[in-house]
């Protein structure tokens, strides 16, 4: 599932969104992508200032990712943070939380454009057909919803076969249905 970084717009539905995390995540296997939220916000901020390259945007926005990741795993009990497939260990019937910090491996293996048409839903997209996963959660900011879902290339990036399911964050029932 891909943990938007707008969720952190309210720290009460942070905070129901973890809780929701951590009680999924013993009875299903789970992996958090993080968004990039106020973190990659800063890097456009910049961008529009200073207007850096498509390429140093995208690797900046990406380590933003990393401290999103940072801050969820350090309120997860027992979380473990991860940073590419060889640390990943999904077991069938849950257990921890597992994080993804994604830099490192999107470093060795980034298959992705780069620009702001790609944000973190299409890596989490690419993540979830990389390590072949059958479905996909985007957890929105509390309220989204319409065309602004995702990101541009999204439809391109998403494997064949994988549901796809964007919930808004004050709707969270959704991450506790059978997979």
């Amino acid at each position: 599932m891909k943990l938007g970084g707008g969720v952190l717009a309210r720290p009460e539905s942070f905070r129901a969104a973890l809780d929701a995390v951590a009680g999924a995540a013993q009875r299903y296997p789970l992996l958090v992508v993080p968004g990039g939220g106020p973190f990659a916000d800063a890097v456009r901020a910049v961008d529009r200032r200073l207007g850096v390259s498509d390429e140093t945007a995208h690797w900046m926005a990406v380590l933003g990712m990393d401290q999103y990741a940072l801050l969820i795993a350090s309120c997860l009990p027992d979380a473990r943070l991860v940073t590419g497939p060889s640390e990943i260990h999904l077991d069938h019937h849950g257990g921890p939380v597992q994080v993804l910090a994604p830099y490192r491996w999107l470093r060795e293996a980034d298959p992705l454009p780069h620009g702001w048409d790609v944000t973190s839903d299409s890596i989490a997209a690419w993540i979830a057909g990389a390590l072949g996963a059958s479905r996909l959660l985007l957890v929105k900011p509390p309220g989204a919803g319409g065309d602004d879902l995702v990101d541009p290339y999204f439809p391109l990036a998403v494997p064949s076969g994988i549901s796809v399911e964007a919930v808004p964050a004050d709707r969270l029932d959704a991450l506790l249905q059978p997979v």
